[in-house]
């Protein structure tokens, strides 16, 4: 072999001898059992397949970058959107909705449109459509709506009759049907079709004040459709007519852009709104929302493996960075579950590990083991929180929302323990032991194999905090078998007291 000629090797990294012929016995007898080059390629091989999307399986992508134009600092605190001129990568997934893997690109259809930033506080995931509507305001009609659009499960074929039965019970997805039987229902490529956002999300500043949004992404090659009967000519000539398009027309340096804008929209405007604001149904009219411009968003790199960059790239929802957020839209609440726990079966628990997934700028967290898990899988530290780590990740209180106002209540992250009183009946619990009972959970608590004996000071403290404040004798006891001295002027105000008498020197808290 050459020096030059790279080495053929097995996954494990071990030199093929031969990668034409299986190991027999004899030149025209059995293949034997231990030929691990043949067993390997034929065991991947069978397995090479993941399961393709439930929606959105048909689909082509490509990588660039969103530059800032203008200044809406006002409005966000995200930082990607900090500095006019600022440049954020982004990989950007264009799809059909109903049909297959395979299915062909000129389907009248809605038109899948996502983007997933990743920025310098992590990914942000915009997954939306060509349209500003969708069919359902309530998410759980879309798998019904979904089900109108797939395969008959009698006889396997498409029919109109399942769509149309839905839809004339269904009056909210009209918005949505005359859109996709309009002009603009087969897109001529996904360079000459606008994004949006659909839903309404929330923008929220420095000054921790919300706004309501709404994301548009206008072509700038201008928006070009098909007929019916072109889209039919197409279908059985080029059925990756846009595929190819995207991918010739980035080889070529004749690079896709949109004008990125939003809309806003007071938390005072939302409440008087004619319409609910946050219905996916319905749009918010330029004449009293203009549309405010954002940046550019410019695809200018094919990816290099369609499987590793675009089958296994994962959009979703949650994914969003602070001063970036959610509103009450049903759907869009539905679809932050839903998305991700769809990543996790088609992909594995550990899809965000995958590189077109992992964010860009430094992450940690507490999620360890399950298939696929790269790296160290988190090292040596904890898989829990709180933790007594100083080194370990910590909550940041800092990027807190508003709290969302609905009606008499509000959503918000509220602290389950205030207010609580946690100690109490541990107390009551201790103080109905018979004596020798109270013994036993103290040697217990203490010298068990996983008594407090065998962790270290700063912990048996902590804990010791908590068992005087349930019983002032209990935490005498258990401080006593530990050998540790409790200075009483510390632990003044106890509210109980056993009957029992202590073995240690009463201790208030």
């Amino acid at each position: 072999m050459s020096d030059h000629t790279p080495q053929l090797t097995t996954a494990d990294g071990i030199p093929v001898a031969d990668n034409q012929n299986s190991l027999t016995a004899g030149a025209r007898g059995p293949v034997v059992i231990y030929d691990y080059v043949l067993q390997e390629k034929l065991g991947h091989f069978n397995r090479e397949r993941i399961p393709e999307r439930v929606v959105h399986a048909k689909g082509a992508g490509a990588f660039g970058t969103l530059t800032v134009t203008q200044d809406i600092s006002k409005y966000t605190k995200a930082k990607l959107f900090s500095d006019v001129g600022k440049q954020t990568p982004v990989l950007a997934r264009f799809s059909t909705v109903g049909g297959e893997k395979g299915s062909a690109d000129a389907e009248r259809d809605p038109r899948g449109f996502s983007l997933k930033f990743y920025t310098e506080e992590g990914n942000w995931d915009m997954v939306g459509n060509n349209t500003p509507v969708f069919f359902v305001r309530d998410a759980i009609k879309f798998p019904d709506f979904i089900h109108t659009q797939k395969r008959c499960p009698a006889n396997n074929l498409k029919d109109a009759f399942p769509r149309w039965d839905y839809w004339s019970s269904s009056p909210e997805s009209l918005h949505q049907v005359l859109i996709l039987y309009s002009d603009r229902g087969i897109p001529k490529s996904h360079r000459h079709m606008n994004g949006y956002g659909s839903h309404t999300y929330s923008f929220v500043n420095v000054n921790n004040e919300r706004v309501w949004v709404k994301f548009h992404f206008k072509t700038q090659q201008g928006i070009q459709n098909l007929t019916e009967k072109e889209a039919e000519a197409i279908k059985g000539t080029e059925p990756d007519h846009s595929t190819k398009d995207l991918c010739k027309a980035i080889e070529g340096g004749q690079y896709p852009r949109w004008t990125f804008y939003i809309q806003v929209m007071t938390e005072e405007q939302a409440q008087t709104h004619a319409d609910n604001p946050f219905d996916l149904t319905k749009v918010w009219k330029h004449g009293d929302y203009p549309l405010i411009e954002v940046g550019t968003l410019e695809l200018n790199r094919n990816p290099q493996n369609y499987f590793a960059e675009i089958e296994q790239a994962a959009f979703s929802p949650s994914a969003i960075v602070p001063g970036i957020g959610f509103s009450p839209d049903k759907v869009l609440m539905a679809r932050v579950m839903s998305y991700a726990d769809a990543h996790r079966y088609r992909l594995g628990v550990n899809y965000q590990q995958l590189p077109v997934n992992a964010p860009k700028c430094p992450f940690m967290h507490y999620q360890r083991d399950g298939l696929m898990a790269l790296g160290n899988n988190g090292g040596s530290g904890p898989n829990y929180e709180p933790n007594s780590d100083p080194s370990t990740p910590k909550q940041s209180p800092e990027y807190s929302e508003p709290p969302f106002e609905l009606g008499s209540v509000a959503v918000d992250r509220y602290d389950h323990r205030e207010g609580n009183d946690d100690f109490t009946q541990a107390g009551d619990l201790y103080r109905l032991m018979e004596p020798d009972a109270k013994a036993r959970l103290v040697d217990n608590l203490v010298n068990s194999a996983t008594g407090l004996s065998h962790v270290s000071k700063e912990v048996q403290m902590r804990q010791l905090c908590q068992f005087f404040q349930a019983d002032r004798d209990l935490g005498s006891r258990v401080s006593t078998a530990l050998g540790l001295e409790i200075d009483p002027a510390v632990l003044k105000g106890s509210a109980h007291q056993s009957t029992d008498q202590p073995v240690a020197k009463p201790v208030d808290v």
